[in-house]
């Protein structure tokens, strides 16, 4: 065989090498990707199992609107205090009051943060700062909470002494505030890659009419950037919703039904991790009220990411 006639042979053959090894490729990626959904699915099964047999011993309407939540049961159902009380709203309450104050705190803090990042700083300090500021996202939430323990709630029952305030040492408050540091980095860095991508055509028509860099940044930037900042807040907010240690540690296990921040509360994940910890019937309904409370959580959570979601692509088929 001529040395022509084997190169003709290569390069036919090369083609059908190449789609063999493309196939290999698009099914390990598909085969990854099913990992990940059937897995979502296997959770979501899961959850909705136990909580169908939860229902079937406390009431629906019971769980969520009542207003107490005591799970005491007992090991055995002959025992004294087998039944409880399992309504959610004092959870709820709790859940949302530490993530009200968390981002009450960190949304300014975090804003304006990307705002000097992406518009005033220069390129040394945005390369000194942005990463000691996203820092913060690598400490262990265990490590918050004993910052919460240790120095926010003493700091904070202390001050309310000075003015006559009555603060507990485990409060939403100190939970709170622990928890907005925490999710600082996440709005900053969100919202940075927001501001960036708006056009530099929108600064420079902007600064052609006379604006200042303030005006433009207030008039131009923030109005075009507004959906993927809207979308980093509800991906805080989720983080923020989902948190355990800091609460643990830092508001307590009490599930009171308040609104004052100056008062322990707990929520709905702490109560889970309360609930599934030491020996328990895996079938009474204080250990099945733990699915039904993760159920719960996971379809708030779910929606939050999707709203980000669908507001970030939204943003980014504007600007692409």
């Amino acid at each position: 065989m001529s040395q022509d006639e084997t190169h003709t042979i290569d390069i036919i053959g090369k083609p059908s090498r190449h789609k063999i090894q493309e196939k290999i490729v698009t099914y390990f990626m598909l085969l990854c990707s099913s990992v990940a959904i059937l897995t979502t699915i296997g959770i979501l099964a899961s959850l909705t199992f136990e909580t169908f047999a939860f229902f079937q011993k406390v009431s629906f309407l019971d769980f969520l609107f009542g207003l107490e939540w005591s799970p005491q049961t007992a090991l055995r159902s002959d025992q004294v205090g087998s039944s409880g009380s399992f309504g959610a709203v004092p959870l709820i309450t709790g859940t949302l009051l530490i993530s009200a104050i968390a981002m009450f705190f960190a949304t300014p803090l975090g804003l304006l943060s990307a705002i000097y990042l992406a518009e005033y700083a220069s390129k040394n300090v945005r390369a000194v700062v942005k990463p000691l500021l996203e820092l913060l996202a690598g400490i262990p939430t265990v490590v918050y909470g004993f910052f919460a323990a240790l120095i926010i709630a003493p700091f904070l029952r202390g001050g309310g002494e000075n003015v006559g305030l009555v603060i507990s040492s485990e409060s939403a408050l100190a939970a709170g505030l622990t928890m907005g540091v925490m999710i600082i980095p996440l709005i900053s860095s969100l919202s940075d890659d927001v501001i960036n991508a708006v056009p530099q055509s929108l600064r420079d028509a902007s600064y052609g009419l006379g604006a200042t860099q303030t005006e433009t940044i207030k008039e131009v930037i923030l109005p075009a950037a507004i959906p993927g900042i809207a979308g980093s807040l509800l991906l805080a907010t989720s983080r923020a919703i989902g948190e355990t240690m800091i609460v643990v540690m830092a508001a307590g296990l009490a599930a009171n039904l308040t609104a004052n921040p100056f008062e322990a509360v707990t929520t709905v994940t702490v109560q889970i991790v309360t609930l599934l910890t030491g020996d328990q019937e895996f079938e009474s309904a204080k250990t099945l009220s733990a699915f039904a409370l993760g159920f719960f959580l996971f379809i708030i959570t779910l929606c939050l990411n999707i709203v980000a979601l669908k507001i970030v692509d939204h943003y980014k088929e504007q600007y692409d």
